[in-house]
């Protein structure tokens, strides 16, 4: 056959190659596309939120302080109860089931905030209280005034305490807890030595 005459031979490769290229970016433009959505989505997120345990951040429930009181006499249920500091001598009574008929409700100050460790004894109508105990006001039978428990009537008794002088040693007992021992008197403003060796005798923890 003439030269002229011949076919072309089909260039083929080219054209695969061609399409190979397409497809190959179109797989990149997925990827692309495909990460930058979950890119996307990430940042769109919300952080997490942190669970902290309250004692890592330092916060704690503290119990309020309690006293210890012994109850006596005329109430309906005699006995030891634990109160909360600051409570008052009505309180203890109610603690105690309240006060039978013939108790004698006026040798008791029923105001009176509670001293830790104090006995609190309600007497009968027309008896008088048991030797050594206090009746509520901190006076016990035989004079001696209680400092954990005497109220500011009973403290104005004793020599040279006046009102001011009264206040202050109940403001200390609210501020520090019992008198540990007469001498604790000393550090009450007001008071030295001298007027601590006049109530010596009169005044007891």
């Amino acid at each position: 056959m003439p030269e002229d005459s011949e076919t072309p031979p089909v260039r083929a490769r080219p054209r695969a190659r061609l399409k190979l290229g397409v497809g190959a970016a179109i797989v990149l433009g997925l990827v692309v596309l495909s990460g930058a959505v979950g890119l996307g989505i990430l940042r769109g997120q919300t952080a997490p939120t942190q669970v902290v345990d309250a004692s890592d951040a330092g916060t704690a429930t503290v119990a309020p302080a309690e006293v210890y009181v012994h109850v006596l006499g005329q109430v309906a249920h005699p006995g030891l109860y634990v109160l909360e500091q600051g409570t008052r001598v009505a309180d203890a009574l109610a603690a105690a089931g309240g006060t039978l008929d013939d108790a004698d409700l006026q040798a008791v100050n029923l105001a009176r905030q509670l001293a830790d460790g104090e006995q609190i004894v309600v007497p009968q109508l027309g008896a008088a209280p048991a030797p050594g105990a206090s009746a509520g006001s901190g006076t016990s039978a035989d004079g001696v005034i209680d400092l954990n428990s005497a109220d500011q009537a009973a403290l104005e008794t004793l020599p040279r305490i006046g009102p001011a002088l009264a206040e202050r040693i109940i403001q200390w007992r609210e501020d520090n807890g019992r008198f540990a021992s007469v001498d604790d008197l000393l550090a009450v403003p007001g008071i030295g030595e001298k007027m601590l060796e006049g109530l010596r005798d009169k005044v007891r923890v």
